[in-house]
């Protein structure tokens, strides 16, 4: 090729590089001042009181047994090593746990691995076959980066995060199964699981959180970066999906609570199979 014309198109397209970044630097700048000038002018003087403690117990019929379920099948695999986290020490345990491979219709698979405390292979079959088809009834969103379940006994709270939901039994009973909330609570679990990593720290979730000058929770105003996201998804999830469900007065202190984490929810494009087709 002609050198001349070799020094023409190299020049040619520094040039075209460097408009592109003028104008992305440019773009870049234009929504960070949109960003301050909407907060400058819808910023709080101080916070509304949170109209919850807790979400998980605002309604008991948000999800329900006789909702579908994406579980297709268990299947024992035997006994391993692997390390769970115990709440009733606080810490990570090397164990040889009962371990399930549970199946879901959209190609999900979840371990499932149940504490050799159980003792006989049909108790933790037990386990494993009462949690898999309730935690099917997650949507397809919640249970993208679940890979394990860990079930232990003991009175502690369930848990989620590092891909994995954790379950403690003797506090499920007391405190989940028979106040109706199992479903309920494990929508909150799931979505610190498979929710928390990419929207936590969001900068869009974070001028949501200050222009609704209210958290829907004191749990989630007491935690605003660990908790909000799992304490605000449930009640979205109810008035998205379940409207029918709850009250008008419930629905309506959602909606004037949270109505800009509302907005960020609606714009995700979240997979709410099996909920909505």
């Amino acid at each position: 090729m002609n050198y001349s014309l070799m020094k023409y198109l190299f020049i040619f397209g520094n040039i075209v590089v460097s408009v592109f970044i003028f104008i992305f630097q440019i773009s870049c700048q234009s929504q960070t001042i949109h960003v301050n000038k909407t907060l400058a002018s819808n910023s709080c003087d101080s916070l509304n009181a949170a109209p919850f403690h807790g979400t998980i117990f605002i309604d008991p019929d948000i999800v329900t047994p006789d909702d579908p379920t994406t579980f297709l099948s268990l299947v024992y695999i035997g006994t391993a090593e692997r390390v769970m986290f115990d709440r009733r020490i606080a810490d990570w345990v090397t164990l040889n746990p009962f371990l399930f491979i549970a199946d879901y219709d959209d190609s999900i698979q979840i371990e499932i691995q149940i504490n050799p405390e159980f003792s006989e292979l049909s108790s933790a079959r037990f386990q494993a076959e009462k949690f898999s088809p309730i935690i099917g009834q997650l949507s397809t969103e919640l249970r993208k980066d679940v890979k394990t379940v860990w079930i232990h006994k003991g009175n502690y709270p369930f848990g989620g995060g590092n891909n994995n939901l954790l379950i403690h039994t003797d506090y499920s009973k007391l405190n989940y199964e028979d106040q109706g909330i199992l479903e309920e609570t494990l929508i909150h679990e799931a979505a610190h699981t498979s929710l928390d990593a990419y929207h936590a720290n969001d900068s869009l979730w974070n001028v949501a959180q200050i222009l609704d000058c209210c958290f829907i929770s004191s749990y989630a105003q007491e935690n605003p970066i660990r908790e909000d996201i799992a304490e605000s998804f449930l009640p979205y999830f109810a008035i998205r999906y379940r409207p029918e469900r709850i009250s008008n007065e419930l629905k309506k202190i959602i909606e004037s609570s949270i109505p800009n984490r509302i907005e960020y929810f609606d714009k995700m494009d979240f997979n709410m199979y099996p909920i909505k087709y």
